[in-house]
């Protein structure tokens, strides 16, 4: 009977910090602006870029290794796990990822195991905290890889445009960007030009890289040289304008960012605080908190609490987030 209270309470604070985690992530600004851009995209994909994008797809699945292929069919959407880590930049494999969340579930469910927790708290706790650290790390790295990209990506346009002023043609000068610019720009320019040396269009190796990234700033990239293929004008100039707003862009995000800091602390503590002090004090003296997880009192006034600091956590992130 005392196996039911517990599982009850380790749901509750599951569910708990899953509302957190949803809450602090903020709007998908990737997503708005892929719903946004999505009619203009349609018209640029033909059948024969599709077809093309289907066998680089079978070419990718076929370098997968057996541990790539076991864990895949253990991990939720393997697809969408194999894109996060291209995005980080690094040379990381879906069974890498799968045998560190193994490793970590084990290591910390053994560990709260010793130190006296219930065993199947213990196991719920190791697992979710083994697949937290992985999809967190892997999210710092795409985040500060994206960074860096936007940062540089206005003075690579920049770049660009100086090129199609003194009369190269756009392929040559996407050559030039990846020649030039280090970093995650220069990565990924290089990477479109070695993909036209090959053969493929320009439009599908650009559209290919944007899918790969999801910023909203190389979209509008991309769609403004479409555009320009379709309707003609002066590209050097379209690409200046954007280079600007690009820029304006991104020091309204530092502007909200700073203003929002305080806020933002703030949330992160009061969210924090309860957990860190429940988990001291489980380390000082195990039993004194035992009876969380026996006396039904206790575990109607802990899961109270906990919801009410998850909604009053969630309103208060969403009050900080703001969508640009």
């Amino acid at each position: 009977m005392q196996m039911l209270p517990m599982m009850v309470m380790a749901m509750g604070s599951l569910a708990v910090i899953g509302m957190l985690f949803f809450a602090f992530s903020g709007p998908n600004a990737a997503r708005a602006g892929n719903r946004r851009l999505a009619a203009v995209r349609g018209r640029h994909n033909t059948s024969a870029v599709a077809a093309a994008e289907a066998q680089m797809r079978r070419i990718t699945a076929n370098r997968d290794t057996r541990m790539d292929q076991a864990f895949g069919r253990l991990l939720p959407n393997p697809a969408l796990l194999a894109k996060r880590l291209t995005m980080t930049g690094r040379s990381w494999t879906v069974s890498q990822y799968g045998m560190a969340t193994a490793g970590i579930a084990v290591a910390v469910a053994l560990l709260l195991w010793l130190r006296g927790l219930p065993l199947l708290l213990a196991l719920l706790a190791g697992l979710a905290i083994g697949g937290a650290i992985p999809h967190y790390a892997v999210g710092m790295q795409i985040k500060r890889r994206i960074n860096r990209f936007t940062a540089k990506f206005p003075d690579a346009i920049e770049l660009l445009v100086r090129g199609l002023r003194s009369g190269l043609p756009i392929s040559e000068t996407i050559a030039v960007v990846g020649a030039e610019v280090d970093g995650p720009v220069g990565d990924e320019f290089r990477s479109v030009s070695d993909k036209m040396k090959i053969g493929r269009s320009m439009d599908a190796a650009l559209q290919e890289t944007a899918d790969r990234l999801g910023t909203p700033e190389f979209q509008f990239f991309v769609i403004s040289i479409a555009i320009q293929r379709e309707t003609g004008g002066n590209l050097a100039e379209t690409l200046a304008n954007l280079a600007t707003v690009l820029r304006q862009r991104g020091q309204m995000k530092l502007k909200i960012k700073a203003m929002s800091s305080e806020s933002k602390a703030s949330a992160y503590i009061v969210g924090s605080l309860p957990f860190i002090v429940f988990g001291m004090i489980w380390m000082i003296n195990a039993p004194y908190m035992a009876g969380f997880f026996a006396d039904p009192r206790l575990m109607v006034a802990g899961i109270g609490g906990l919801i009410w600091m998850g909604i009053g956590a969630f309103i208060m992130a969403k009050m900080v987030n703001f969508e640009i």
